[in-house]
């Protein structure tokens, strides 16, 4: 029984670190790492989409917090976006205000957007309420079409 806590306890707290990490300045894959827990089928679903959203969405902070010191940051190589992409992201979030925060799933430029939303002084309350809710809808998505449900 114990043995059995431990390996849940590991997947659990792997699939939070990878998921955070992957919404962060390093590359990681947290939808593999999902899909992979769900298919073994030994953990509950239910729980593994909220420890990849809980995790994913932390990551996420970290980057609205780097948006929030950009000009000091912005030019050093471990930065999560470049140039380019804190530009495009800008016009967005511009255009489309916080809704653009949505958007914050994609895996290209969804990090630039967190970003963007630091740099704009986006409030953290809407800025967890936005990006949890779309990285949340991904996971459970992602899920659905794994377990063949959706």
């Amino acid at each position: 029984m114990m043995h059995r806590a431990v390996l849940d306890l590991s997947a659990y707290l792997g699939l939070f670190a990878i998921a955070f990490v992957a919404a962060t300045v390093l590359p990681a894959q947290s939808e593999v790492a999902l899909v992979a827990l769900l298919v073994a089928g030994a953990q509950d679903p239910v729980a593994l989409v909220a420890v990849a959203s809980l995790g994913n969405t932390l990551g996420a902070v970290v980057n609205w917090g780097l948006g929030r010191a950009v000009t000091r940051f912005s030019d050093r190589p471990w930065f999560p976006a470049s140039q380019a992409q804190l530009d495009r992201a800008s016009y967005w979030y511009a255009r489309w205000g916080r809704w653009s925060l949505l958007l914050s799933w994609a895996p290209f430029g969804g990090d630039a957007l967190t970003v963007a939303a630091g740099m704009l002084r986006e409030p953290i309350w809407s800025f967890v309420l936005l990006v949890g809710l779309a990285k949340t809808a991904r996971y459970v998505a992602l899920a659905l079409v794994t377990l063949n449900i959706l």
